[in-house]
């Protein structure tokens, strides 16, 4: 017999799945209503998210996951839904963000276009799915769900601008889509297995041959997967289309570059971990070239910026190619330090492009009634888009030009914010030597993340002069509770990730030191017991 506890690991799937399915039921006119439902169903997708978070804390003391089979098909025969230290994690991150740009959204964006709620929900179930997920081909299968929806989210609003980011974003996925099924099959000729425990069971043992095609596989895969978490020189598309989204899309898509960098990690440390034989630690100076670079082309278009949009479109490279590094180093606790940051740089990224339409509306004064104009939402006229929900909060220029410089500071690394927290953990595990020298590659790594702190200051800083001193205009922008609320909460998860910082870095490095112990993760995956099984063992 099973308890309805057993089943909390596919209710992050199912639950935005079944929402999406009853919005797209109802009339497009009731955006009232499917704004309720959709604000219902991802407010329980985070204290779902949150549960699953303090099981997989308290099961890591006892086992490294927790497997939901579907269909009572043991792996790697069947589906198979993995929960985790670092799987939690990520569907927490997912649920907060979720909640802050729908919550955003309520105020306009949700009336920019059709089906805006419906695509929400599924582009949340991707997400989910792919971070449970325990094998490649359903990684695929929820990488084309959040993909598509991520398209329809893209081009949310309309506006030639929108239009043209989103053709190019289409077209790099859907080049990123084939390379994934080219790498796919590559590992499955070669291992004939596309279950991540039993692929990484199965490594160690391939011959020569098959072991180059693995390596041809993870090369491919890697591509795709560093494609989408903006790494250079693949990550042309990040900016443009990130720009031009609508804020709330924008704020979400925060998450979706660390999608890449989730699979990266998992993938890596799961397959091509110490105990991979000749493949052991395959890629991995890649990963750290690759990172590295990624830094350096994210700090220019920092400062060349010429507007705040794509500063922070930019600022989203910079994070990227900080955490791929940080995983092509392998050290644990560069990797936990960065898990860090992951949290704080995503929340303070997303927390900016919100900000980004609010801060926007005081450079013009009729910036707020151009946001809703026809060209920007396509909509008609029985059917105002304009019509703002919520009341306009008071003292705006003080609690913007605030928000403003709590993002300012997250994105530098600078104290008191976690920004610091997580770059400064990095830098002090790249020093941290067992008697040799520092590496070379460790100081330019310190170097890159130094210089592309200091070039966000400036950029930050040189973009909040020009929005709150040197107006030309001094009237007001209005700015709802609705919109932002989101802002405010996120940048002060981040300060409550800074005074919680020593539990939450122990978390981190308890993720890491299960990451670094693949052959758990093997064992508890592929020796899960079928429900019901008299003996405990697979199904024959």
């Amino acid at each position: 017999m099973t308890g309805l506890a057993d089943h909390l690991i596919i209710v992050p799937i199912l639950l935005p799945l079944v929402s999406a399915a009853v919005m797209l039921l109802l009339d497009e006119r009731r955006r009232g209503l499917k704004g309720i439902i959709g604000l219902a169903t991802t407010t329980a997708l985070l204290i779902v998210a949150v549960v699953l978070l303090r099981q997989a804390d308290l099961m890591g003391m006892t086992s490294a996951v927790t497997t939901y089979q579907l269909g009572n098909w043991p792996a790697p025969f069947g589906i198979v839904l993995v929960l985790d230290r670092l799987s939690a994690l990520m569907l927490v991150l997912t649920g907060v963000l979720g909640i802050a740009a729908l919550l955003y959204s309520l105020a306009r964006w949700h009336r920019a276009g059709p089906r805006f709620h419906t695509i929400f929900q599924l582009q949340l179930m991707g997400l989910n799915g792919a971070f449970l997920t325990g094998d490649l081909f359903n990684l695929f299968v929820f990488f084309e769900v959040l993909l598509a929806a991520s398209y329809g989210l893209v081009l949310h609003g309309a506006g030639s601008a929108r239009v043209r980011a989103g053709l190019a974003y289409i077209a790099i996925n859907l080049t990123g889509s084939f390379l994934f099924l080219i790498g796919v099959s590559l590992a499955y000729g070669a291992t004939g297995t596309l279950n991540m425990a039993d692929l990484a069971q199965r490594i160690p043992t391939l011959a020569p041959q098959d072991a180059a095609l693995v390596a041809a596989a993870a090369a491919i895969l890697g591509t795709a997967f560093l494609m989408k978490a903006g790494a250079w020189p693949l990550n042309f598309w990040l900016p443009t289309t990130y720009a031009a989204a609508a804020a709330p899309a924008a704020a979400l898509f925060a998450i979706m570059s660390k999608l890449g960098v989730y699979v990266i990690l998992r993938l890596w440390t799961l397959a091509f971990g110490p105990g991979a034989g000749a493949l052991a630690g395959f890629g991995g100076e890649w990963l750290l070239f690759t990172g590295m670079l990624t830094i350096a082309f994210g700090t220019i278009g920092v400062l060349a910026s010429q507007s705040l949009p794509r500063l922070a479109g930019c600022s989203v490279l910079v994070s990227s190619g900080t955490l791929i590094a940080a995983i092509g180093t392998g050290g644990g606790t560069v990797i936990g330090s960065a898990l860090f940051y992951l949290v704080s740089s995503t929340l303070g990224i997303a927390a900016l492009f919100m900000l980004v339409e609010l801060v926007e509306r005081m450079r013009d004064p009729g910036a707020d009634v151009l946001a809703v104009t026809m060209e920007a939402y396509n909509e008609s006229n029985e059917d105002d888009p304009g019509e703002e929900i919520g009341v306009a909060i008071p003292a705006t220029i003080a609690i913007l030009g605030g928000s403003f410089i709590a993002c300012a500071l997250l994105l530098a690394g600078l104290p008191p914010l976690a920004g610091f927290i997580g770059k400064f953990g990095i830098m002090a595990a790249l020093l941290q030597t067992d008697g040799s020298s520092v590496q070379a590659s460790a100081w330019i790594l310190i170097g890159l993340l130094t210089v592309s702190g200091l070039a966000t200051l400036i950029a930050m800083t040189r973009t909040g002069i020009s929005s709150f001193w040197a107006r030309i205009d001094d009237s007001v922008p209005r700015v709802r509770v609705i919109e932002m609320t989101p802002v405010v909460c996120l940048l002060l998860l981040c300060l409550g990730l800074t005074v919680g910082g020593g539990p939450a870095m122990r978390y981190m490095e308890a993720t890491t030191k299960a990451l670094q112990a693949p052959q758990d993760y093997v064992t508890g995956v592929l020796g899960a017991p079928r429900v019901g099984s008299a003996d405990g063992g697979p199904r024959p």
